[in-house]
C-alpha cells in the first residue's frame, strides 16, 4: 500500500498589517465609539493606531478634526 505524502500547509495569513497612527490633539486616553457602527477605538499616551485595511476607522479619523496622522 502506497503512503500518502502530506503537503505542508500553506501559510495564507495576510503579510503584518500595516498600522496608521494618529494623534489626539485634544486628550491623552479616551475611548472612542465610531458611529453606526457601534465599535470601539481605544486612544493611549495621546494615539491611536489602526490598520489600513480597517476602512471604517481610518475614515473616522481622518474626517474628525481632533485627529491628525503622524508621520
Amino acid at each position: 500500500m502506497a503512503k500518502t505524502t502530506e503537503k505542508p500547509a500553506v501559510d495564507q495569513s495576510p503579510a503584518a498589517d500595516l498600522l496608521l497612527k494618529f494623534r489626539d490633539t485634544v486628550f491623552t486616553s479616551r475611548t472612542l465609539i465610531i458611529p453606526g457602527a457601534g465599535r470601539t477605538l481605544a486612544v493611549a499616551k495621546g494615539c491611536v493606531e489602526v490598520s489600513v485595511s480597517d476602512e471604517q476607522a481610518v475614515s473616522y479619523l481622518k474626517a474628525h478634526e481632533e485627529f491628525e496622522p503622524m508621520g
